[in-house]
């Protein structure tokens, strides 16, 4: 602590003796005609003779990452937090207070230089500095090493610093940036329009989680930040759009784990007219176009795997392979029969060993086996398709099996990344549905769907056959940048207060 105390109190002197200089501490712009990032791409190549056969003057500004001093050569390395460039100072080649202020800068600080670019004696990319420009001070010391931050929770807890030190989470961000560029694209293409709906709703729908709760003063109302934008977006289908999107947050008061973060960025769209088999279909179009444009092909390292967002992806129907994997478990046939009868169901889930609730039905019972048994094993994409209704209140139910519904979930490198079904559209059966869901409520399931009569109000004014999907955002850019928690593609992930 001692010797940190003396390294701030030495910055802070440094600063009070560039005021003492006259120097600006914190001026309100800087005119640049480079960034680094566009000098080392479109110069950094270029051989000495080539840099000296046509001047090229600069003007450009970054962070100091080096000072290094031989003499009358004296460099800097600036960053843009994407590149990095050196500067030559030479005293005789600057103004006396330029030079004066290169003498009491510290790493981490903001400037601003003009001059040429050359090539050193060791063939270094360099600019001639011909002036320099104080733009802002580090007050507080950067890392010592320049590989990154060591520590997790320092990276998370401060992005600002982890995107200072460690070039790759900046590259995670870029990556995420055209992920979201290349889904609008594929999405407008397609006639699709970008909507947005409520964050915060009267009621909790779309999704069965446990909602965050506030309070409105002025209309002394309850709401709820949504936990999902399905049921406004349908209202607008019933309104007479056909295409809709929605890339915006979504608000869960459940669990943080490397696949959860209570604040996350959902894709949803819903196309008139269609069902759940032509959105797998389309599923793998956008997801082998968008992984074109963020990794430059449709093979993908995850971890120690290569991902192929090739079409066609695996397909397994729920209930078929979930007696599948139980028969190889068991030594036995496990029929598809016993995961519909709640007691056969139960029995199974015992002799399997895996947890169930109180109170589940054969369709819940039959969802937590499969989770169990197939979940972590999917990491090349694979459709999970036709759940059992009492787990999809929304979805519309398949004509021969009533206790199946038209649904598919899509997993990847081992977890969920996107859910989709054909949307019911029948108000009477929706109504039914939601009052199953009232009574599992009223049983102590708080993640079960609240009543919404607007809702059934609006399917009662006829909204037209339709399939919608949810896509993770956060766990496609994982996917995509081989990152293996959620809190290393959320700038600002939730964490839990430090004690100080």
């Amino acid at each position: 602590m001692p010797q940190e105390n003396e390294l701030l109190a030495q910055r802070r002197a440094n600063m009070e003796a560039l005021a003492a200089l006259g120097v600006d501490l914190y001026p309100h712009e800087f005119e640049r005609t480079d960034t680094v990032s566009r000098l080392v791409g479109a110069h950094g190549a270029k051989t000495k003779a080539e840099l000296e056969a046509v001047r090229i003057d600069t003007k450009t500004s970054g962070r100091v990452l080096a000072i290094r001093s031989f003499g009358k050569a004296n460099f800097l390395v600036l960053s843009d937090g994407r590149a990095r460039i050196q500067v030559y100072l030479r005293e005789d080649s600057l103004p006396e207070r330029d030079f004066k202020t290169f003498t009491l800068l510290d790493l981490g600080d903001f400037v601003g230089v003009s001059g040429h670019l050359f090539r050193t004696r060791t063939d270094e990319f360099t600019i001639w500095a011909a002036s320099l420009t104080f733009l802002a001070k580090c007050l507080t010391p950067l890392p010592e090493k320049w590989h990154g931050l060591q520590d997790i929770e320092i990276r998370y807890r401060q992005r600002y610093l982890d995107l200072i030190v460690t070039p790759e989470t900046g590259r995670v961000f870029e990556a995420r940036s055209r992920t979201l560029a290349a889904v609008r694209t594929f999405f407008n293409a397609r006639g699709y329009l970008e909507v947005e709906t409520p964050m915060m709703q009267p009621l909790a729908g779309g999704a069965l989680a446990r909602p965050f709760v506030t309070h409105h003063n002025a209309l002394d109302m309850t709401l709820y930040l949504r936990v999902a934008p399905e049921l406004y977006l349908k209202r607008l289908l019933v309104g007479g759009m056909e295409r809709v999107y929605e890339i915006n947050r979504n608000f869960r008061n459940e669990g943080i784990s490397t696949q959860h973060n209570p604040e996350f960025t959902m894709l949803e769209f819903y196309q008139a007219y269609s069902n759940y088999l032509e959105l797998m279909t389309m599923t793998e179009e956008m997801l082998a176009a968008v992984a074109r444009e963020v990794t430059g092909g449709e093979d993908v390292k995850y971890g120690d795997q290569m991902l192929s967002f090739r079409a066609p992806f695996r397909r397994l129907p729920m209930r078929g392979a979930a007696a599948e994997e139980a028969s190889r478990r068991l030594g036995r046939d496990v029929t598809e029969a016993e995961l519909r009868d709640t007691g056969a169901a139960r029995a199974l889930a015992g002799q399997l060993g895996v947890e169930i609730e109180p109170g589940m039905g054969a369709g819940k019972i039959t969802a937590a086996l499969f989770e169990a048994l197939w979940e972590a094993s999917l990491v090349q994409p694979t459709f999970v398709y036709d759940f059992p209704t009492e787990v999809s209140p929304l979805s519309k139910q398949k004509p021969d099996d009533p206790d199946t519904v038209e649904r598919f979930e899509l997993y990847a490198g081992g977890f969920e990344l996107a859910n989709a079904f054909s949307e019911l559209n029948d108000p009477a059966e929706q109504r039914r549905r939601f009052e199953q869901q009232l009574a599992e409520r009223q049983k102590g399931d708080a993640e079960a769907h609240a009543m919404d009569e607007d809702y059934i109000r609006a399917l009662e004014y006829g909204m037209p056959p339709a399939g919608g999907e949810g896509v993770g955002i956060d766990r496609l850019v994982m996917l995509l940048t081989d990152s293996h928690s959620i809190r290393d593609v959320i700038l600002f992930p939730l964490m839990r207060a430090r004690k100080e």
